[in-house]
């Protein structure tokens, strides 16, 4: 009987397959790996959407402060015998209410349905 208890030649005895017991380090190996793809690739679409956010935010504010000083320029040298004298901060204040409504209309076109929508 002790020919049978030993397996045929051909057919090695194998290791259970990790689906049936998983050995520690498979298991590791899985969180790891689980992570990995959870919280690299969201953060790597974070860090892109701030960077474009960022350059977009930079681009805006340059663009702004240029069309302000050209209003100022402008109202500064068509009006320059309206606003003399006592009225001279008055082209000022007229770049400052307009620098103050784009910005505030800025913000109003961003909302919280806007910034937490899922990327196509």
């Amino acid at each position: 009987m002790a020919a049978q208890d030993t397996p045929p030649p051909d057919r090695a005895p194998t290791a259970p397959s990790s689906g049936e017991n998983g050995s520690v380090g498979d298991v590791i190996d899985l969180v790891k790996a689980y992570a990995r793809q959870e919280t690299l690739g969201p953060l790597k679409g974070a860090g892109r959407w701030l960077g474009y956010g960022v350059a977009a935010a930079v681009c805006l504010a340059a663009g702004l402060v240029l069309v302000a000083l050209g209003l100022l320029r402008f109202i500064q040298t068509q009006w320059d015998t309206v606003f003399d004298g006592a009225w001279s901060f008055v082209p000022y204040l007229i770049v400052l209410v307009v620098v103050a409504a784009v910005t505030a209309f800025a913000l109003s076109r961003v909302s919280r349905a806007t910034l937490n929508k899922e990327p196509r």
